[in-house]
């Protein structure tokens, strides 16, 4: 996953996962004395949650000595989470939340010259998002993913998950045993998500039938290598609106933009997470 000299841009929530990670690389660092490693941190617009997910992180990056850049979505995008859930969209908070905080990961360490992105997914994410992907009718997007997202076009920086085969539960433990501070409070609109629905019956099936979870990853990465070989990569071109690669006329995160713009505000306003 990682050269001598890479330049690492860690996504850094304020999360078990993230912070866990962020610990783990540090110390790797330092017997690689040319790497560098830089916090990248995003700040979606939640009321009364991100802040103190980005406060635990600020304190985290301290503590470690590592340098921290914070990007938000209304520098980028002129939007936050929290306005884009006072509108009608037809789509979950995570929907969006997730395709546009990929953009602003990779527009992130595209600006601190970073030569990989390190993202703190772990087994349980991993899994999940294979159902998710299959239950979405979109199977040929688990043919794209993997522990290692590498363009050989160079269009896009490298993402590596190191904790790709590591369990949610033990990654709770290190956290505790370790005594990393972390975000304990769950994001206001996650409930909404049919992850979180996922998540409960994997959880379930692993504590009837322990192994679930490392037997789906493993078929997924089966699936991966028996496919990789037939499937054509995707011919880019640069999107209308922002520039980035996409095989579309507008990248992802421009057609959500677009799309929210264009919805009215709700009658009624989720209360703000306190």
């Amino acid at each position: 996953m990682l050269a001598h000299d890479d330049h690492i841009a860690v996504a850094v929530s304020g999360g078990k996962d993230s912070l866990t990670l962020l610990t783990l690389l540090v110390k790797m660092e330092q017997r690689f004395p040319y790497s560098k490693i830089t916090a990248v941190s995003v700040d979606e617009g939640i009321q009364g949650y991100r802040d103190e997910a980005l406060r635990i992180a600020a304190e985290t990056c301290r503590k470690l000595h590592v340098n921290q850049y914070v990007v938000s979505y209304k520098e980028l995008f002129q939007a936050t989470t929290d306005m884009i859930v006072k509108r009608h969209s037809g789509k979950t908070p995570c929907s969006y939340c997730g395709v546009l905080r990929r953009k602003a990961i990779n527009r992130a360490a595209t600006t601190i010259g970073a030569t990989k992105i390190a993202t703190a997914h772990n087994l349980d994410d991993e899994v999940q998002t294979v159902l998710l992907n299959m239950l979405h009718g979109d199977p040929m997007r688990i043919i794209r993913s993997g522990p290692v997202l590498q363009d050989g076009r160079s269009r896009f920086i490298t993402r590596i998950k190191p904790l790709y085969e590591i369990p949610e539960k033990e990654i709770v433990l290190y956290a505790y045993l370790g005594g990393l501070e972390f975000q304990t409070v769950p994001c206001p609109h996650g409930n909404e998500a049919l992850r979180n629905d996922i998540r409960t019956f994997l959880n379930q099936m692993e504590q009837k039938h322990a192994g679930t979870k490392f037997t789906l990853q493993k078929t997924a990465q089966k699936l991966r290598e028996q496919l990789s070989t037939t499937i054509q990569p995707l011919q880019l071109r640069d999107c209308e609106e922002c520039g980035d690669p996409t095989p579309h006329r507008l990248c992802e995160a421009c057609i959500m933009l677009e799309a929210i713009s264009q919805q009215p505000l709700a009658d009624t306003v989720t209360a703000a997470f306190i």
